[in-house]
């Protein structure tokens, strides 16, 4: 047994099972869960017809370089969404299973562990627990950067030099999971500087990108890349059609950037054996191709924060994210623990503890006193959820 699987702490979900365990939620109301950010939203009649008409190639073995067809179809839109953005379908891109998945083998990958000092890897706190279980298992350390109200972001200040030359890669999450921050291009010039002082990888993870209010269209690394005159170099982008297609089931996504990092990443992933089934791949190709399904699921999400935000605030300080469709919600006594319990106890809502998505560090854990809410369920119920915890934490603090 890899004695590295010790490392591991329990995912956030288990910690909830865990947390919530013998407590009832009342008999005469449905149980509203917004914990899992599990889209909900039906998935589009075009991707579904392409699955079943690729149906006939399930006699055919994948390459781990995906079609053709496929690494131009995100490349076209590549192109579409970042106006105009010159990525080479042949060479900085690749299909991966999903963002998951790609996060997780890319650091087995590149992080390299030939010195006698760990290699380290710096991640946002809170942040998502692949970046964390990626690197112990890589045989790196974990080094956290805590995001800093009022906008959320990691603050990079706080990691001492000597991490930071020992750093061969940088998480970054834009929109981040789960605060809803999104990097200006400002932002990713400070970490690019940072890049070229001490010369990591930046893993951009950007699987929220296209769940955005009105223009505000988030830029991506890529993107401020180009616009800061700079090459991919080092550079590596990774997106998904679970939260833009409604399709976590599909295990779909590509990474995109450093052509030499790609050439590795894709010698690991054809021994790994990680390549996407062709029927897999023809759907891709539809959902990549299409945007209408796209906008449209964009327009739900912002009725959901349009009619939900308005309530909360009725009994909390809570904020509209840039992006994504989490509310970071703050509890004014800052015990996020005891107001899931609570919560769910008197209304059937299910939340996520925002500690459970973070580490302590020597600046607190700044997940605690908040609460993830995933508003992934139909308009209506999100907003009767709203009015539940309300109504409740209104009641209890009178």
């Amino acid at each position: 047994m890899n004695n590295r699987l010790n490392l591991l702490q329990p995912y956030p979900f288990a910690r909830l099972r865990e947390l919530m365990q013998g407590i009832e939620s009342p008999s005469h109301l449905n149980t509203i869960p917004l914990h899992i950010g599990e889209p909900k939203h039906p998935t589009p009649q075009i991707i579904k017809d392409a699955l079943i008409n690729g149906l006939n190639e399930l006699s055919k073995y994948p390459l781990s370089l995906g079609e053709t067809a496929l690494r131009q179809a995100c490349a076209d839109w590549l192109s579409r969404r970042y106006d105009g953005l010159n990525v080479d379908a042949n060479s900085e891109i690749l299909p991966v299973l999903g963002s998951r998945e790609a996060l997780f083998s890319f650091i087995q990958s590149v992080l390299s562990t030939d010195s006698a000092e760990k290699p380290v890897v710096v991640s946002p706190n809170p942040f998502y627990q692949i970046y964390e279980g990626a690197t112990l298992l890589a045989g790196g350390e974990i080094v956290f950067a805590n995001t800093v109200a009022p906008r959320f972001l990691p603050d990079w200040a706080s990691v001492p030099k000597e991490k930071w030359q020992r750093c061969q890669v940088v998480f970054i999450c834009s929109p981040d999971n789960p605060t809803g921050s999104v990097m200006q291009l400002a932002d990713w010039q400070q970490l690019f500087a940072l890049q070229d002082q001490y010369g990591f990888i930046i893993a951009a993870d950007e699987c929220y990108s296209e769940i955005y209010f009105d223009d505000n269209k988030p830029i991506g690394c890529l993107k401020a890349a180009q616009l800061s005159q700079r090459s991919f170099k080092n550079l590596m982008m990774f997106t998904s059609l679970s939260k833009r297609s409604n399709v976590p089931g599909l295990r779909s996504g590509f990474v995109a950037g450093d052509a030499d990092l790609l050439k590795s990443f894709l010698l690991y992933r054809t021994y790994h054996g990680s390549a996407m089934g062709l029927p897999i791949q023809r759907a891709s190709i539809a959902a990549w191709n299409d945007e209408t399904h796209v906008i449209e699921n964009r327009i739900q999400y912002q009725q959901k924060f349009e009619r939900v935000v308005p309530i909360l605030r009725q009994a909390f300080d809570v904020r509209l994210p840039e992006a994504s469709f989490y509310l970071w919600l703050p509890i004014p006594d800052g015990d996020d623990l005891r107001f899931t319990q609570e919560l769910f106890r008197h209304t059937g809502v299910q939340v996520l503890p925002g500690r459970f998505f973070a580490r302590d560090t020597a600046y607190g854990n700044p997940g605690k006193g908040f609460v993830r809410i995933a508003l992934v369920d139909e308009v209506e119920k999100c907003v009767e959820a709203a009015q539940r915890i309300v109504d409740w934490f209104s009641k209890q603090s009178s």
